[in-house]
């Protein structure tokens, strides 16, 4: 055999391989996607501890943040009036970190101070949503 007819014979089994793979690889507009779930918001679990003294509250505790850059602030507000029960409403804000960071949840500490009577309960909100809070 001579190497015209070699080259020839190779040239046509590169372009038999190469055809095949174009049709047997499947196309992306071939692939039906379905839309994804929306995704529900977890509120994180809030850790209170409220020390009590001469008419001051002291509350800390902690939260569990996506990552150790998150930035987590907290506010206490008397909730209600003379005619209602009153509460004390931890407002917790972690907002949404741009920066890159590991993505390992983190506790996150806070603290926060108020002036209301004792023996007041106390909730607390992460980002405006009710959270779920356990006293230490």
């Amino acid at each position: 055999m001579s190497h015209t007819r070699l080259w020839i014979a190779a040239t046509i089994i590169a372009f038999l391989i190469v055809v095949s793979f174009v049709f047997s690889v499947p196309h992306t507009r071939d692939i039906v996607r379905e839309p994804a779930p929306p995704s529900a918001t977890t509120v994180p679990l809030v850790t209170l501890r409220d020390a009590f003294k001469k008419g001051l509250h002291t509350i800390i505790g902690s939260v569990e943040a996506p990552n150790a850059c998150t930035i987590v602030t907290a506010q206490a507000n008397l909730q209600g009036d003379a005619s209602s029960t009153q509460s004390i409403q931890v407002a917790l804000s972690m907002p949404v970190d741009t920066n890159v960071c590991l993505q390992l949840p983190t506790h996150m500490n806070f603290s926060t101070t108020i002036t209301a009577p004792a023996q007041i309960p106390i909730t607390a909100t992460v980002n405006g949503s009710a959270a779920t809070t356990t006293s230490s």
